[in-house]
């Protein structure tokens, strides 16, 4: 049960991250997971839109080998939550969790950037 979980709440996003986009805010997060060396087993994204059919923000979820990673977006705020919570069987995690959480802070460009660290086990 030992590992790490990061929870970001990102003010003010100003980045290239989209918002709006499910199928943009997928493939940055799965480009994210790759590249920090995490194992993607599956995805889904929902796009949430108005009466009016106006787009919305987004819910997606990476479910991992190690763990997972949710992302939320509300583009009316400017806003995004994002957790990535892996598990450090067998290997430490940690700093493969850090790397797709700054790549998220760096793609989505919030004026403030909050990140907890939790020890978990």
């Amino acid at each position: 049960m030992h590992g790490l979980h990061l929870i970001a709440d990102l003010h003010d996003c100003r980045g290239e991250a989209p918002l709006t986009d499910a199928d943009a805010l997928r493939a940055l997060c799965l480009d994210a997971v790759e590249r920090a060396g995490l194992h993607a087993v599956g995805s889904v994204f929902h796009p949430f839109v108005d009466a009016r059919g106006n787009a919305q923000g987004v819910t997606g979820v990476v479910l991992l080998v190690e763990s997972h990673l949710a992302v939320h977006t509300w583009p009316e705020l400017r806003g995004v939550t994002a957790d990535v919570y892996v598990c450090n069987v067998g290997a430490d995690n940690s700093a493969r969790a850090e790397a797709v959480m700054a790549r998220l802070v760096q793609a989505f460009g919030p004026r403030e950037p909050r990140v907890q660290r939790v020890r978990r086990g």
